[in-house]
């Protein structure tokens, strides 16, 4: 039995006066143990709703969600979670923070102390354990907020694009001591990203999600080595690949929202789509395996 199993679950959001959106409909998917698998797609096709709920912090309006065979249905401590910003309590010490969801939930002062040795010890953060998060560069920050979500040793750690704030010459760099230390734990991660080249170096598998109802275009199996190298030609290829599935899951966002807008009012779609090619290329430039931003 896989690990995490989302069955045919359904998400539709509403406001007054306007018309229900369909957020997702009807995704099924699963993950096995020790996995890594990134969610990938344009803009407003569901991906933060999904790990939303995959948190327990909302609802599907259908459909069920498992973890270890049994049904999500609220927050818990068999799910780590790490948001965009890292989220660390800036009054609190590394350690303060790290050790917050183990006095939370009751852990003896020994568990805790032996637990937090285990947490600096993969983490490479002796040392640092008294400092606040202010006084922490980006990348040991990111790292103070991974294993603060690994310290009750959940069963599943869902990451909500916990690079997206860095910039791309950074990003390169925490994307390799990320992967270090997943690997290290051995855990099980599903990420939101909107990044090409962080799906493949990160991820066994990449789920590319539609913009229109969060359909699973494809989901691609990455079988590369790890640690992997940015330059090689089967790493391109994976780039290459999962960037045309992500042109097509923006095209059919497109195409829906055509069919729900006046004729008068597709030339601000078309402009749309023209900026986002051109944001596109800028952050993924195949022939070289690397971003035009980093020159």
């Amino acid at each position: 039995m896989a690990l995490l199993e989302v069955k045919e679950i359904s998400k539709t959001f509403t406001q007054k006066k306007k018309p229900a959106h369909i957020v997702l409909e009807n995704m099924s998917f699963n993950v096995e143990q020790g996995q890594y698998v990134s969610l990938l797609g344009p803009s407003g096709c569901g991906k933060t709703t999904l790990l939303t709920m995959l948190g327990g912090f909302m609802l599907p309006d259908a459909g069920q969600i498992y973890l270890a065979g049994k049904k999500v249905e609220g927050p818990g401590p068999d799910r780590g979670f790490v948001f965009q910003n890292y989220a660390l309590f800036p009054w609190m010490t590394v350690k303060e923070n790290i050790l917050y969801s183990l006095k939370v939930q009751n852990f003896s002062k020994k568990e805790r102390e032996q637990r937090l040795q285990e947490l600096l010890d993969i983490s490479h953060l002796h040392g640092s354990e008294n400092k606040y998060p202010i006084q922490l560069s980006g990348g040991m920050q990111q790292r103070v907020a991974v294993v603060r979500a690994l310290a009750s040793r959940p069963e599943i750690l869902l990451l909500d694009e916990p690079l997206g704030a860095i910039d791309f010459q950074m990003r390169e760099l925490l994307q390799e001591e990320l992967a270090a230390l997943v690997e290290e734990t051995k855990t099980t991660v599903v990420m939101v990203t909107h990044d090409v080249n962080e799906s493949v170096y990160l991820s066994d598998r990449v789920i590319v999600m539609s913009a229109n109802k969060g359909r699973i275009i494809q989901d691609v199996y990455i079988d590369l080595p790890r640690p992997r190298s940015r330059q090689s030609k089967a790493f391109k290829e994976y780039v290459s690949e999962l960037t045309d599935l992500v042109r097509q899951a923006f095209r059919e966002g497109e195409s829906e929202r055509r069919d729900d807008i006046p004729f008068r009012h597709r030339g601000v779609d078309n402009i749309f789509v023209a900026s986002y090619n051109r944001m596109h290329s800028k952050y993924t430039n195949v022939a070289n395996g690397r971003s035009r931003a980093a020159k």
